[in-house]
């Protein structure tokens, strides 16, 4: 199944996806957890995340995608939107800012092959680390991790 927004969306069955989004500024500690927070709540529900990560500029996961109970498998963009949504209305009424600090549209990709599995799952543990956050994956606290690769 193809959907096009800005990008194309690709969709099928039993497969990985990897997702990025962009933030429109800088986001504090705090604000990284409240989104995180909000990712995790569909976790085993909707989604199983195999790991998530929220620098202050960008947020990346991966994850497989499960069925509703009609048997259809949940909408992705739906899931990470309305995460977005509610982290974007708590960090607003914190910030009295206007907008949410994400953009509208996130960047997603089936996962081809266990290789890149492993790639990506590697670059998204390391990458509080790239960014000079902290020495450790272990030590970042917007990084959520369900299995070692």
């Amino acid at each position: 199944h193809i959907w096009r927004g800005r990008l194309p969306h690709w969709r099928a069955d039993d497969v990985t996806y990897y997702v990025v989004f962009r933030h429109r500024r800088g986001l504090e500690l705090q604000e990284r957890q409240v989104l995180m927070m909000c990712l995790l709540k569909p976790e085993g529900r909707k989604w199983n995340l195999l790991i998530l990560c929220v620098l202050p500029q960008a947020t990346e996961l991966m994850f497989t995608v499960n069925e509703r109970p009609d048997g259809a498998p949940y909408e992705l963009a739906e899931i990470v939107e309305k995460a977005k949504a509610k982290a974007g209305k708590l960090i607003i009424k914190g910030s009295g800012e206007r907008y949410p600090p994400f953009f509208q549209e996130s960047f997603d990709r089936i996962v081809r092959d266990e290789v890149e599995l492993e790639e990506r799952w590697n670059a998204i543990l390391e990458s509080p680390v790239g960014a000079e956050l902290c020495e450790d994956p272990e030590d970042y606290d917007a990084l959520w991790v369900v299995h070692a690769s």
